[in-house]
């Protein structure tokens, strides 16, 4: 377990951008879960996270929120092992699986963490240490009265700017083109974040894998946009 400094304190925030929903872990995500976490999970309640320790020093580290069943962000890690990645997911059954992909696939460059993004962000990440967030597909509560759980608010965007470094990268994909339009402009009238786009939406970048819920909603007609920032001084 990495060294820790002050431990994190308790988020008195109601609102939820997730629910935590039913699913049950089959058998051999309940063992990979119970054999594998010592090894690949961590633990937020030991404080913020020395990513030189976890990762190696100058090792550039990319955090994913929400990764599901984990299948494109073990994609991501094994292309690239000369980065370190974070992935933050609340539920168990998508932890028991991409624990199990990182012991098949020997994804030594890859951590998860449990629990709840905004407080993580908050508790867990030393300011300007990320070189990438991403958050891919999240949930787009399409009605009205459920927009305010959507999880790119101004609380989110403030602790994006706090966690990046300078220069470093967040990038969103959503195929919900309201959400991508009111993100969008969350997103540009944040400061300390510059779109990389003059038109607004990037193409895909190379980096990230379609998934199958990806290739699901393109099939019944979902355009898949995707948002390029960059944190800037000042």
């Amino acid at each position: 377990m990495p060294p820790t400094h002050s431990p994190p304190q308790p988020s008195m925030r109601q609102v939820r951008s997730f629910v935590r929903r039913g699913g049950r872990l089959t058998k051999a995500q309940a063992a990979a879960k119970q054999r594998l976490w010592p090894l690949y999970g961590i633990e937020p309640d030991h404080g913020r996270l020395d990513l030189a320790t976890l990762f190696g020093a100058h090792r550039p580290v990319t955090l994913e929120i929400g990764f599901g069943n984990g299948q494109s962000l073990a994609q991501m890690a094994q292309a690239d092992p000369k980065r370190g990645f974070l992935g933050i997911e609340v539920h168990e059954p998508g932890i028991g699986q991409l624990l199990r992909t990182i012991e098949a696939e020997g994804l030594g460059n890859l951590r998860l963490i449990q629990g709840d993004a905004l407080e993580l962000l908050e508790t867990l990440i030393e300011p300007g240490t990320l070189d990438r967030i991403q958050l891919y597909f999240p949930d787009p509560w399409p009605k009205k009265k459920h927009h305010k759980r959507r999880i790119v608010g101004p609380e989110f965007c403030a602790l994006v700017v706090r966690s990046l470094r300078s220069g470093g990268l967040f990038h969103m994909a959503t195929d919900w083109e309201p959400y991508a339009e009111a993100a969008l402009e969350r997103l540009e009238n944040t400061p300390g974040l510059i779109n990389l786009s003059s038109e607004g939406f990037s193409p895909r970048p190379v980096w990230r894998p379609k998934t199958k819920f990806e290739r699901r909603g393109q099939r019944v007609g979902h355009r898949v946009r995707d948002l390029m920032l960059q944190r800037v001084s000042g």
